[in-house]
């Protein structure tokens, strides 16, 4: 297993950033009963999303990835929902569905294929795994998202200088756009991005949906599954017990890694 802290420059951030890497890439064991399905199979890409405040890691276990033959790209992100801004220096998602994406595969070798790249996420990222799927299908053909904060419908209803409590109007208009009220017409809103693929007859990627029915989450994520069942996207949703903690996601990663792996 190979783990590698990457820093080079970005010119959507202009500057120096870093991502993790996490490769499981030493040869396999000739023991029986380590032998799997993936067995032989090329080695494929997850690139793993942080949340709010959070920073690049691969809190994935070893040996999952082993078992599911995942490479994992970790990239540092801030607090910046992965979104593209309007500010120089502020394209997020340029900087991991674009740049990154092209930095793996020119110095690994992986993510050569949409087939062979998957995205996923919890909170903020599992937001940003949502939305840098539906923006570029080109690139990602799987999407697990993990207690998404699916929060513009919400954040479009604030007024300057409010605050939630968790940050307040500028943070979300830098994140989402001005004006802010006209955020859930925009391209941040999953939904619209998901009426757009279907109009122009492109596939929508498939969709891994989670959350805790005790998290604070829940029902924006009932909401959007609801969406998705309404618009005739194929998607698999699951709520169960479990809040908005890392046991939840550790729970719910290894069906995402096997939903995403199997044939």
């Amino acid at each position: 297993m190979a783990r590698f802290l990457i820093e080079y420059y970005s010119n959507a951030l202009r500057r120096t950033t870093s991502f993790y890497a996490v490769i499981p890439n030493d040869p396999r064991r000739e023991i029986p009963w380590e032998k799997n399905q993936f067995s032989g199979q090329s080695l494929k890409a997850l690139f793993l999303l942080h949340g709010y405040t959070g920073r690049s890691e691969c809190w994935i276990p070893q040996e999952m990835l082993e078992k599911y033959h995942l490479a994992v790209f970790s990239p540092t992100a801030e607090n910046s929902f992965y979104t593209d801004g309007e500010a120089v220096g502020r394209q997020y998602e340029t900087m991991v569905a674009l740049e990154l994406v092209d930095y793996v595969r020119a110095t690994f070798h992986l993510a050569l294929k949409p087939e062979e790249t998957f995205i996923a996420g919890m909170s903020m990222g599992g937001y940003g795994s949502l939305h840098l799927a539906l923006a570029h299908p080109d690139r990602f053909s799987k999407a697990g998202c993990m207690s998404s904060a699916l929060i513009v419908p919400r954040v479009s209803q604030m007024k300057p200088g409010e605050n939630d409590g968790l940050a307040n109007y500028a943070y979300y208009r830098d994140c989402f756009g001005d004006p802010l009220s006209e955020a859930i017409k925009r391209e941040v809103n999953p939904e619209v991005q998901v009426k757009k693929l279907k109009d122009a007859g492109v596939k929508v990627p498939d969709l891994y949906l989670c959350c805790g029915t005790e998290d604070f989450l829940i029902e924006p994520n009932r909401d959007f599954h609801r969406f998705l069942e309404d618009e005739g996207v194929s998607h698999v949703y699951v709520e169960e017990p479990g809040q908005h903690d890392m046991v939840f996601w550790l729970g719910s990663i290894e069906r995402i890694l096997a939903w995403m792996t199997r044939a």
